[in-house]
């Protein structure tokens, strides 16, 4: 399945915060056959950025908006390196 990363720009964010929306992401992914693997927060500039193995672009924002609601700003189709 593709990969992609997400990006949010929220302006405020925590750690915390994010973390309890990713386990609500997990307990809705699979509706969407979508996982998300992974997520990096920078709480000083207000970024999240998920990478999620998804069909397309639109299952993985469906899984965000039915869990959270905080849909991402932008959505890259990416390829992992080594």
């Amino acid at each position: 399945m593709p990969l992609f990363m997400d990006v949010h720009n929220l302006g405020e964010v925590s750690l915390a915060d994010v973390a309890g929306a990713h386990e609500a992401d997990l307990a809705t992914q699979d509706r969407y056959d979508v996982s998300y693997l992974r997520y990096w927060v920078n709480e000083e500039q207000g970024k999240i950025f998920c990478l999620v193995d998804a069909p397309d672009a639109e299952a993985a924002n469906h899984v965000h908006k039915e869990a959270h609601g905080l849909v991402a700003d932008e959505i890259y189709a990416v390829s992992e390196g080594s």
